[in-house]
């Protein structure tokens, strides 16, 4: 009788192993094997690491091995088991790797496909396609859509990460948890308990070092030394933790009448203001849609403010970022000056600490939440409910969506939900973060997400007019990299556009991000369909973008622009001056964050700053879902290029007082997972 040799190659990951009992199916084109246990020996079976081989013994020649069925029963209690990928090797010693990839549990037959990627229309095979299809319909029953809050992106069917299909939990060494980290950041950075339940205001800007000195890195210590300086307030619209806000300005508008007289010492061209503008000199940063958001009002004991500040920067001769003027509020009038550098040191410092504050709110909530954690929370459920695992996409997609439904619903749990950590430290929190994300959603779209066409709507693209953009620079780097290696694997399967047209998976995937996680909304321009190997293409890019360098931009820089509390306040605790010439360093200490609401945002941004053990960075697939040559030797070109990109910020950053490298492909994780 045939003799089939099985390997198991068993996860190493933290509890990765089980002791219960492992049985399996063979099926091929000749018939199928008897259901058969896996034992060598009673014990030591499926150890974490491990990789055991066993003998199938089958009635008949199987023929063509289509599917490896595998089921686990439990012994004594249920232990969840990893399992990385199954070989089998025929009689004839035809070898075929089956690739898994994900916890098998006792509650299911889990069925396997050989490790080639196939679209729906190359499986020519019966039984195969009629298993695809299987897949789909219990995927779609376990992946079901839900609306967080009135007006969100759809999110997935879950209140708790309990509840999530094993399959997308975090290991359980990675079991993501805010209020532990939080817990750990306390430790970690040796902030002192009562401090942080002492609510009182700080003395002066010297008395924040008492929770700062111990924990400076290089980029906080750099922040806190030159914080008070135009040029790094400036320099971070460019290079800082939101480099996404500043648009190039041609014209003035009426709701912040700045005037040439007004801004004449800060202008260094013998130009009008307005002339300034139309060379490309002038650019503008609009907190609009804070207007009218509700500030926390969590704490009864502490009153919260918001603003929605306008700043005008000016490109000086030297090719600095500089502001020239700051209005605190959108309406003008004689309640909300106009703030200059040329007013009282006090009086501009305020200004600008409250543009810096204003930043901190659309930061965490639109440009890191909404356009990083939320929409790549969309892709991944699509990609579960309409692509199997089969697909050529969802081998490419999968590494780029790793515990991002994990975190996004841990998020839900314990950040963003009632009594979250936004509750707790931010003034957008009790809901105005809520409503910020839904008012957001407004002028949210596929060109803001698609990296170069997002700059360019800014008009920031010219590398002659803004020398010093280093985020734009890095990222275009990084997306060319990307795309090219999106290039290599889509032309390896889609020959032609026809063959895109006629991927019914693949549209169903576009077609389920836009009606179910964007509602079906026309004016966000995502396509509800494909046509071409150049949109394609695009499309496949930006979701990769996204999920990887684009969050890695706008997380990781958080300790090191918003620990130095002063430059990036969380909160507010007192109003706007109304008029110029009544600030003090008082009302500013009085106003800026207290001393509890400092340690928890500092215990935040520490945490979220953190790359996880084990961190998957970009270009590292060691889940090999894809078995074949040529998406191999993509890959490899794909880790070529992101390393020549390291090579170049490394380069570019010696001798920088204040070097970028947040798009640094060695620090972009694979996936939104933190």
């Amino acid at each position: 009788m045939p003799k089939y040799s099985v390997t198991v190659a068993t996860g190493s990951q933290w509890l990765a192993g089980t002791d219960g009992d492992i049985y399996i199916t063979l099926e091929g084109s000749r018939g199928c094997s008897e259901k058969s246990p896996l034992s060598i020996t009673l014990y030591d079976n499926f150890e974490r690491g491990a990789i055991d081989t066993y003998n199938v013994i089958a009635k008949e020649d199987l023929g063509e091995i289509y599917l490896v069925k595998i089921e686990k029963h439990k012994i004594c209690f249920e232990d969840d088991w990893y399992c990385k990928y199954i070989t089998v090797k025929a009689p004839c010693g035809k070898c075929m790797e089956f690739p898994c990839y994900k916890w098998i549990t006792s509650k299911e037959e889990f069925v396997l496909r050989d490790g080639r990627a196939k679209l729906l229309q190359d499986d020519k095979i019966q039984i195969l396609k009629e298993y695809r299809q299987k897949e789909l319909e219990a995927r779609q029953k376990l992946y079901r859509w839900k609306e967080w809050q009135p007006g969100f992106l759809l999110s997935i069917d879950a209140n708790s990460h309990s509840e999530l299909p094993r399959e997308v939990q975090f290991d359980g060494k990675k079991l993501y948890d805010f209020d532990l980290n939080y817990i750990r950041a306390i430790e970690n950075l040796s902030l002192n308990i009562f401090v942080n339940m002492f609510q009182s205001s700080w003395s002066n800007f010297e008395d924040f070092e008492r929770i700062f000195i111990r924990i400076s890195s290089s980029g906080s210590e750099y922040v806190r030394q030159h914080w008070q300086e135009d040029s790094l307030f400036g320099y971070q619209f460019l290079n800082g933790c939101n480099p996404v806000l500043i648009k190039k300005c041609k014209e003035i508008p009426q709701k912040f009448p700045v005037t040439t007289e007004m801004v004449e010492s800060s202008l260094k061209r013998n130009l009008t203001l307005e002339e300034e503008a139309q060379q490309g000199n002038i650019f503008i940063a609009d907190y609009e849609l804070l207007n009218g958001i509700p500030a926390n009002a969590t704490d009864p004991s502490t009153v919260q403010y918001l603003a929605a500040p306008i700043c005008l920067l000016y490109k000086n001769t030297e090719n600095e970022i500089l502001p020239i003027a700051i209005q605190i509020n959108q309406q003008p009038g004689p309640d909300n000056p106009i703030f200059l550098p040329t007013d009282e040191n006090y009086d501009w410092l305020l200004a600008k600490i409250w543009v810096r504050s204003s930043d901190f709110q659309i930061h965490q909530t639109v440009t890191h939440l909404l356009c990083t954690h939320l929409i790549s929370e969309v892709f991944g459920i699509a990609m579960y409910r309409q692509l199997p695992e089969v697909h050529p996409l969802y081998k490419l997609l999968v590494p780029h969506v790793r515990f991002t439904i994990a975190i996004n619903t841990k998020a839900r749990e314990q950040l963003i939900g009632k009594n979250g950590i936004f509750d707790k430290a931010n003034g957008t929190g009790g809901g105005g973060h809520v409503k910020m994300v839904v008012r957001a959603l407004e002028k949210f779209t596929y060109d803001s997400l698609c990296f170069p066409k997002a700059i360019k709507l800014n008009g920031m693209e010219s590398k002659e007019d803004i020398p010093y953009y280093f985020y734009r620079d890095d990222g275009i780097k990084v997306w060319e990299a990307v795309k090219n290696f999106v290039t290599d694997v889509v032309n390896i399967y889609y020959k032609s556009d026809e063959v895109v047209c006629e991927d019914t998976e693949l549209q169903a995937f576009v077609k389920e991000v836009f009606i179910f996680g964007l509602r079906g909304n026309k004016a966000t321009g995502f396509p509800e369909n494909l046509k071409t190997t150049e949109k394609l293409i695009e499309y496949l890019t930006l979701v990769i973008f996204t999920a990887s360098a684009q969050h890695a931009s706008v997380n990781f820089g958080q300790f090191d622009w918003y620990s130095w509390i002063p430059n990036a306040p969380p909160t507010m605790r007192q109003p706007p001056p109304k008029k110029k010439g009544t600030v003090t360093e008082k009302y500013i200490m009085e106003s800026l964050p207290d001393r509890g609401r400092s340690c928890w945002h500092l215990g935040a941004v520490w945490a979220l700053s953190r790359f996880q053990d084990n961190e998957l960075f970009l270009g590292m697939y060691p889940d090999e879902h894809f078995t074949e040559k040529p998406v191999k030797e993509a890959m490899q070109t794909f880790r070529k290029n992101l390393s020549d990109i390291c090579s170049f910020i490394q380069d570019r950053n010696k001798n920088k007082k204040s070097p970028y490298y947040y798009f640094s492909p060695d620090r972009i994780p694979n996936s939104v997972a933190t």
